[in-house]
């Protein structure tokens, strides 16, 4: 507030009469000689004094108006003094000032709520209820209170926001928000660290189930440390070891690939039994040199014993760049191979000419045997008929002379060893047989007679 000044300004204002008043009187008391004439002293200091205590006034209001905290009212008032008298100014001054600060450190508690947090526009809405001193209060003090308890608050309800925040955290936090001012610096100042502690340990044996060796190692050592080294574990430690863990766990992959040739598994299973840093170098440097090596030997291992095409494409291979090596195990070995196999496959055979079938005539019909037997038997009208039968029928084929009927089927030639005859050596035993039937009854009929 600009009220010690403006007393100063009214003291200064008051006592200026007083000042005046001895000087004349000390004049009167001390009269010039007769006829003599000399400066009017009496009449120049007052004037002199009248403009000095102006020209304080005035720069008092310029002094007033150059503040940028001057609100509207004050400014407009200051200035029409500033266009006007000297009583213009002094009435300002003495009068105006204090007026016009009224309605602008009002209009200051309003603007002050724009925008604010709960607090401090409970704090504001209590103030403009109340009397002048109430917002003179508020602008002084009670504002920067409320607004420090709003960022407090706010604070909390950041933390509660978080989802990484702990449950111990979460409970506190809520218990002070639910509290006054005090309760919720309180937690800020004093709780949340402790409750911290309690969540980070909680987390540390959350991550240590089911993680890996190293995870698991790293997370015993944190645990069992200080509140530091759970916090290094947390926002570091963790990730370098599982970092370690999924390396390990890469080249143990590799190790169980069955075409995984010779150099790349001794150098996994030695990266293995070392350290961190070992498995990462056997990762980063040594995996895609030792594959190199091993491939190679691959292209080596297929050319023994190969054919023209596969020995000169791996020979091919051997001397040209790895991306040679690769082409060739990859697609080159398989069109060198299938040519070797091109080249030494048989010519096809002539296929041979269909057996057309034949038709006997006469005595016979022609039949296919798959194989024939040749028996003969008597019937009890004295008719002999000869029969011969096929293990697998076809059909049959009949002679007939005189009273004996010779029936032949598909068969096997039993009694001449012959097996798989075709139609022309089918029809010559279908004969044959019905030869044999008729010399056998012939000799029967004599033996009768």
């Amino acid at each position: 507030m600009k009220l010690p000044r403006v007393s100063a300004v009214v003291a200064a204002a008051v006592l200026a009469p007083a000042v005046l008043f001895p000087s004349m009187a000390s004049a009167a008391d001390n009269p010039q000689p007769a006829g003599v004439s000399g400066p009017d002293t009496a009449s120049k200091g007052a004037e002199d004094q009248g403009t000095g205590q102006e020209e304080h006034d005035r720069a008092e209001v310029r002094r007033i108006l150059a503040d940028k905290e001057t609100g509207p009212a004050v400014r407009a008032a200051g200035e029409k003094a500033l266009a006007g008298t000297a009583a213009d100014v002094r009435h300002f001054l003495d009068v105006e000032l204090d007026e016009r600060r009224q309605p602008d450190n009002r209009l200051k508690v309003v603007w002050i709520t724009n925008g604010a947090g709960p607090v401090l526009k409970k704090a504001a809405d209590k103030a403009l209820r109340g009397s002048y001193q109430d917002i003179l209060d508020f602008l002084k003090e009670g504002q920067f209170t409320a607004r420090a308890e709003d960022e407090d608050r706010a604070k909390v309800q950041g933390i509660l926001d978080d989802k990484e925040t702990g449950p111990a955290v979460r409970a506190a936090g809520e218990k002070a928000l639910a509290g006054t001012a005090a309760d919720v610096r309180y937690f800020l100042d004093v709780e949340l660290d402790e409750r911290r502690q309690t969540d980070n340990r909680v987390m540390v044996a959350r991550i240590f189930d089911g993680a890996g060796p190293a995870v698991k190692a790293a997370a015993r050592k944190a645990i069992s440390g200080s509140n530091q080294e759970v916090l290094d574990f947390l926002k570091e430690g963790q990730f370098i070891a599982r970092a370690e863990d999924e390396d390990r766990a890469k080249v143990q992959g590799i190790l169980d690939d069955k075409e995984t040739g010779p150099g790349v598994r001794a150098a996994g299973e030695k990266a293995l039994a070392g350290t961190a840093a070992d498995v990462r170098h056997f990762l980063d440097v040594e995996l895609d040199e030792r594959r190199q090596t091993d491939n190679r030997l691959k292209v080596v291992r297929i050319s023994d014993g190969a054919g023209p095409a596969l020995s000169k494409a791996a020979d091919k291979a051997l001397r040209g760049s790895y991306q040679d090596i690769l082409n060739f195990l990859k697609e080159g070995q398989f069109t060198a191979r299938a040519e070797d196999e091109a080249a030494n496959k048989p010519a096809p055979q002539p296929a041979r000419p269909a057996e057309q079938p034949q038709t006997a005539t006469g005595a016979q019909s022609a039949v296919r045997p798959a194989a024939l037997t040749t028996t003969t038997d008597t019937t009890a009208t004295g008719t002999t008929a000869g029969t011969t039968t096929a293990g697998t029928t076809a059909g049959t084929a009949t002679a007939t002379t005189g009273t004996t009927t010779v029936t032949t089927r598909p068969g096997q030639l039993a009694a001449t060893g012959t097996e798989g005859l075709g139609w022309e050596a089918g029809g010559a035993a279908a004969a044959l047989a019905a030869g044999a039937a008729l010399v056998v009854a012939s000799r029967r009929r004599s033996t009768e007679s």
